[in-house]
């Protein structure tokens, strides 16, 4: 992952952290309420204007990894969510938030230690990770699940994503997909799921990777 733009925005005792390359722009910082991230404003994030509560449930709703938030006295601490989930969006990435382990992440990137959005069209240039491509790329799946996998009474713990050279992500840890309309569609403990864009079983990898000779 490339790191050409990251902005701080330092407040009294907490400085909130924006990585451009990670950030596609779903609103979920700039449509909250309150004055922590206003558009048009300069600067757009203050976090003097908003409390130490509100900056940490702010930046912990965005679904990239994108935002972060360290506060200066070691309180607010960002934890794993309870339960490891990957949500199929439609006709974009993998959303997922747990205890994560991703190939390629960047260690002084906090954000994805706990959220991600992964590419699954194939045509990302900042892959493992989602950078909009699938909508100049006309890539489209609108997110339904098919299969069920096995019932996990396990919901958290470690997940880590390893990126299969030319193939697919495989993630291995307890772990629930989701589908595009939130429906708890799969659980299990190990999954390889498409990332080339071209399965016909999405999210799963079908090994048509090898067919259309996905490189990445």
């Amino acid at each position: 992952m490339s790191k050409s733009e990251r902005v701080n925005y330092p407040g009294d005792e907490v400085v909130v952290t924006w990585e451009g390359d990670l950030c596609i722009h779903i609103g979920e910082c700039g449509r909250a309420q309150g004055e922590l991230f206003v558009g048009g404003r300069k600067p757009w994030c203050d976090p003097k204007l908003s409390s130490d509560d509100e900056v940490e449930e702010i930046c912990e709703r965005c679904p990239t990894g994108a935002l972060s938030a360290e506060f200066a006295d070691g309180s607010h601490v960002e934890t794993p969510a309870a339960e490891n989930t990957v949500q199929v969006a439609y006709n974009g990435p993998l959303f997922v938030r747990g205890d994560l382990a991703i190939d390629g992440a960047p260690e002084d990137v906090p954000g994805l230690n706990f959220r991600a959005a992964l590419c699954r069209c194939g045509a990302s240039k900042n892959k493992p990770f989602c950078d909009n491509s699938h909508e100049s790329a006309g890539f489209k799946d609108f997110g339904a699940i098919g299969e069920t996998g096995a019932a996990d009474a396990q919901t958290g713990g470690p997940l880590s994503v390893a990126v299969v050279p030319d193939g697919p992500l495989l993630v291995k840890g307890s772990v629930t997909l989701k589908s595009s309309s939130g429906r708890i569609a799969w659980q299990g403990q190990q999954v390889a799921l498409c990332r080339c864009g071209a399965s016909e079983n999405k999210p799963f990898c079908d090994g048509k990777h090898k067919v259309i000779g996905f490189k990445g």
